[in-house]
């Protein structure tokens, strides 16, 4: 694994996008089919995303792989749905190692890839390794929120705040006080009508069954242990009702059984998801 110290991306992200490489790799069809997922990983990556641990038919390769493909593809579905409707820009909060800039099918949607400039910094470094082209429709977003704004940062980069927008947020506000988490939600819900954002959030400990509880606990142990501990969380009921005071005119929670509906029935592999620890919000401005 790479060496992510002080000044360098995060582990998680690294991490995610291993899981997300292992999908490919394990699981057949792929819920989320993605070409460069391995690639953008380097050699290296691509030897840790076929361990058991992460590509394995054990309890917590068969738990967090599923979710983490099935958000990406969700987050892509709704962009399509968007883009359909005349949505021209999208904006990918935390990106990571994702890599739908760099397989956009639709060269005049605009995507901003907003992260800390560290993580940026060692994407493109990726990126020029697995000879992926950075395509003209990219914009680099760095945003050091110790220092800026998000909405300086947007600016910053061009960003159209005056044309709506989609938004993913995988993977990011489990690290976020919920004070951090609403400010960014909040600038989200001052964009144009016709804008649209998907997250996904950890579900508040008093609402999750023993199970549910007892995973969530054994994950968030091990990402304290890497620096980067669980910061909040949220129950479902009051979150659609915060998002509906800043603003958001449509909310939607998502949870394992509608998800499996969506993406996971009548696989031969059973592949699909288990218990109700983290959801997917979709909200609309």
């Amino acid at each position: 694994m790479p060496r992510l110290n002080s000044g360098q991306p995060s582990v998680t992200a690294w991490k995610v996008a291993l899981r997300r490489a292992a999908h490919q790799i394990a699981d057949r069809p792929p819920v989320f089919d993605d070409p460069l997922a391995i690639r953008i990983l380097g050699p290296e990556g691509d030897v840790y995303a076929r361990e058991p641990k992460l590509a394995g038919s054990g309890p917590v390769a068969r738990s967090l792989r599923p979710f983490m493909a099935m958000r990406s593809r969700y987050a892509e579905d709704r962009l399509a749905a968007a883009y359909e409707a005349g949505v021209r820009q999208y904006l990918v909060l935390g990106a990571g190692l994702d890599t739908f800039a760099y397989r956009n099918p639709w060269p005049d949607l605009k995507v901003f890839e907003v992260d800390h400039p560290a993580t940026q910094d060692w994407k493109r470094g990726r990126l020029a390794e697995a000879d992926i082209a950075i395509p003209d429709s990219l914009t680099f977003a760095p945003v050091d929120f110790q220092a800026q704004t998000l909405s300086d940062g947007l600016a910053a980069a061009g960003f159209d705040a005056g044309a709506p927008a989609f938004v993913s947020w995988l993977g990011v506000i489990y690290y976020l006080t919920e004070e951090m988490a609403f400010d960014t939600l909040g600038v989200i819900a001052a964009f144009p009508a016709g804008s649209e954002i998907v997250f996904d959030f950890p579900v508040v400990r008093e609402e999750l069954g023993f199970i549910a509880r007892l995973a969530v606990d054994a994950v968030a142990a091990r990402v304290a242990l890497a620096g980067e501990p669980f910061r909040s969380s949220y129950s479902p009921d009051a979150l659609e009702a915060r998002l509906r005071g800043l603003g958001f005119s449509e909310t939607a929670v998502l949870g394992a059984p509608e998800l499996n509906r969506l993406y996971f029935d009548d696989r031969a592999d059973g592949l699909k998801l288990h218990g109700a620890a983290a959801r997917i919000m979709r909200a609309r401005v």
